[in-house]
């Protein structure tokens, strides 16, 4: 029977991060992924000569002090990144397209351009300063949220007068900062918002608390990278370095169950049982305990445990065309009035860099689309009817133009669903919700010798917010071993 010191459930970014933070600290690491490829949704597939993104497609975290810088920092691992010069368009209902440019003034310029100068300044000026404030902090408060005294030792350790003033905005929502500065009443702007929230916090400003909600829309004003080759090539450095310090990597490594024997954990395997001192779990809570009944008697933890419909799920589609890509930006999102799926309001699109043929066959490039889906577990979608309809919408918005589509597929939440085998197909993190504080969240210790990391615990949205919820979690096993 093998053995290891501490079981990492999936490779996405944040058993990634987990692993790479325990191996650099001399720990004995094992990570167990279903699929053949690592990353989970922060990685890439391939298809019919073409490379797709599978998840995430925007790349945020690489600026100093941020999570994957720390990350990099920690291992010495390199990234052959492309910076973006501009992060992302935004083409409105009617047809409008707005650069969201990195430089805050410039694009405070472009939203009073097209949205009126009427309370932008202070909106955007006010939200920068709060995600500057919340990347500035999030990598000295490594401990929280809190869940052992431990913790808050930690806590206090690293603790400035500032850090309270900020974390009251976590009692005020997207929507009462919306009303303070006037822009509750434009429309545009409220749509705009929404729908930027819904792409980073899975939620809408009413329910956004504006801790999160500051950090979620000013993404594009910090660095936005892009990985030649695809994602894949984001998560293989990291795992490259966890093995070759020793640790193991096994692809294909389903867990059946898991249940505790005495101090230690008997994990049950599709290539066999595994003994470990220590788990770090990667996958949703939702599908975690299933496979650990003992968790479901932890009634704290299920009060938090989130439902299909509170849940979103994602209308994929993946597009080869011939001839040159459209100039701009690689990532884009247009709203729509309607394209007959629930909670789906705009379409996400990205492109591969225009210096990255590597994902196509000559003379082409690719494209990878997503639009939400509420309540995936329950949503009956008529796959073919919903993609025709998005294929139709994008090449009436130009995405296509001067191209020649050869080849697309779809995908639904079923269809995630058994790609990663997450519970109902869910995509995009737990999303944020008014009632649920920053403290009130799923902690990273879930029971004795059981750490969470992920998209659906603190503060796992997005490839920056998975990959700090995977530092804390080493952060915390390691004080607590």
């Amino acid at each position: 029977m093998e053995s290891t010191e501490t079981f990492i459930i999936g490779s996405g970014m944040g058993s990634l991060a987990a692993a790479a933070w325990l191996t650099s600290e001399g720990r004995d690491v094992m990570i167990a992924e279903q699929n053949y490829l690592p990353g989970g949704c922060t990685s890439s597939y391939f298809r019919k000569g073409y490379i797709f993104e599978a998840g995430a497609t925007t790349l945020v975290g690489l600026d100093k002090g941020m999570p994957l810088d720390l990350l990099l920092q920690k291992t010495g691992i390199k990234l052959d990144a492309i910076k973006l010069e501009l992060p992302m368009q935004v083409m409105m209902q009617d047809g409008s397209l707005l650069n969201r440019y990195q430089d805050l003034g410039q694009w405070i310029d472009e939203a009073e351009r097209y949205f009126g100068k009427k309370g932008q300044r202070i909106f955007w000026e006010k939200c920068y300063q709060i995600s500057q404030f919340i990347w500035s902090v999030s990598g000295k408060q490594m401990h929280f949220p809190p869940d052992h005294p431990k913790d808050l030792g930690q806590m206090l350790l690293n603790f400035r007068p500032i850090q309270l003033k900020f974390a009251l905005n976590a009692f005020s929502t997207v929507q009462d900062l919306l009303r303070k500065t006037g822009l509750d009443k434009n429309k545009p702007f409220v749509d705009f918002v929404n729908q930027q929230l819904m792409i980073t916090a899975q939620n809408k400003a009413e329910e956004v608390n504006l801790l999160f909600g500051a950090t979620a829309l000013c993404y594009t004003n910090f660095g936005n990278y892009y990985m030649p080759g695809g994602l894949i090539n984001l998560v293989k450095p990291f795992v490259d370095y966890i093995q070759s310090k020793g640790n193991l990597y096994q692809n294909r490594t389903e867990v059946l169950s898991i249940e505790r024997q005495e101090n230690k954990f008997l994990i049950s395997t599709n290539k066999g049982p595994i003994k470990a001192r220590n788990i770090i779990s990667g996958i949703p809570v939702n599908n975690l305990v299933e496979l650990f009944p003992e968790l479901n008697s932890k009634q704290k933890l299920q009060s938090k445990i989130l439902g299909s419909e509170r849940l979103n799920g994602a209308f994929t589609m993946g597009f080869g065309i011939k001839g040159k890509m459209p100039k701009g930006a690689i990532h884009r999102q247009l709203h729509h009035d309607g394209i007959g799926l629930e909670g789906s309001e705009s379409i996400f699109i990205s492109y591969a860099h225009p210096s990255d043929p590597s994902r196509a066959p000559e003379g082409q490039y690719v494209a990878s689309v997503s639009t939400h889906v509420h309540n995936p577990g329950n949503n009956v979608i008529d796959k073919e009817v919903i993609a025709a309809r998005i294929t139709a919408f994008l090449e009436e918005r130009g995405c296509f133009e001067g191209g020649e589509l050869v080849y697309q597929h779809a995908s639904t939440p079923a269809t995630w669903q058994d790609w990663t085998m997450r519970k109902y197909g869910f995509v995009g993190g737990y999303p944020q919700f008014r009632s649920i504080k920053p403290w009130q969240m799923i902690s990273a210790r879930a029971a004795k010798g059981l750490y969470l990391c992920g998209d659906s615990v603190y503060p796992g949205q997005g490839i920056p917010g998975v990959s700090l919820n995977g530092i804390i979690a080493a952060k915390k096993l390691l004080a607590d071993t």
